[in-house]
């Protein structure tokens, strides 16, 4: 994988959104997550590039995307995380969740640093209802300038019993529980699990609620125009230190997905 960086305009955000306080010493690096639905925006447009658009003003190292399509003719076939990270010209790992007749759904980590995929896989749902869509995560190994970040995306299901199963899946040992595992680690992504649920319960027992460790009051990231509910969450292990919280609320933000992204700027402590 080769460096570059991301291009994009100027960074936009309403102060309302912001959440800052005194950087930590040392190099910060900025991490998104952001769940795209298909690049459907809120006026029902299919664009891509104004998924990258969004991204490209808030200049993160790290892009967590969620619900990305892939050769679908709902969404006129296109690759959509290889267009969005070749506006931005950032590479990029994207892991199909499911596949149906050469169609695919999935999600995607970009970045212009170098990066190595460890694990993709699809988490388990629920035997009796096997017409649940399937959900998957994505683990990438990132090098922030000599520091190695593991990096898992993922997006849970819709039901309790499922995301809870799901969460489990992500602790045990094929993945946070796995030895290579290693801190620091961030584990991001649309995890539909509200901060009363029993899988955002379970996973706060082993690592922490980036929007906790800077916000009096966290804030929400769906819907997008209208945003009341926190279901997009950046867990972070002990060496990562929060130094910013962002969730950017413009008119562009509003209306490209349903979803407005979360972005968490952080240090590695104990270097």
């Amino acid at each position: 994988l080769q460096r570059s960086r991301p291009v994009g305009g100027s960074y936009i955000t309403d102060t309302a959104s912001s959440m800052t306080s005194d950087a930590p010493r040392g190099e910060v690096f900025r991490v998104m997550t952001y769940n795209v639905h298909q690049c459907i925006g809120t006026d029902g447009r299919l664009s891509p590039y104004r998924i990258a658009e969004v991204i490209g003003r808030c200049r993160p190292d790290i892009v967590a995307l969620q619900e990305l399509d892939v050769g679908r003719a709902r969404t006129d076939r296109l690759h959509q995380a290889e267009a969005i990270a070749r506006q931005l010209k950032m590479n990029f790992v994207y892991a199909p969740a499911y596949r149906i007749e050469g169609e695919e759904y999935g999600d995607a980590i970009l970045t212009s640093l170098p990066m190595r995929l460890v694990r993709a896989e699809t988490l388990p749902g629920l035997q009796r209802l096997s017409r649940l869509e399937p959900r998957g995560a994505i683990w990438v190994a990132i090098d922030l300038g000599g520091s190695e970040v593991q990096v898992i995306n993922t997006h849970l299901g819709l039901l309790g019993r499922e995301r809870l199963a799901q969460a489990e899946t992500l602790l045990g040992e094929r993945w946070i529980g796995n030895q290579s595992c290693v801190e620091p680690v961030l584990l991001v992504g649309d995890f539909n699990a509200l901060p009363w649920s029993a899988a955002y319960r379970r996973l706060r027992k082993r690592l922490r609620d980036a929007q906790l460790c800077r916000a009096a009051f966290p804030l929400p990231t769906f819907p997008a125009k209208a945003p009341m509910l926190r279901i997009d969450h950046v867990f972070v292990s002990e060496r990562i230190e929060v130094c910013r919280i962002e969730v950017p609320r413009t008119a562009l933000t509003r209306i490209a997905s349903d979803h407005l992204p979360l972005i968490v700027d952080f240090q590695i402590s104990g270097r």
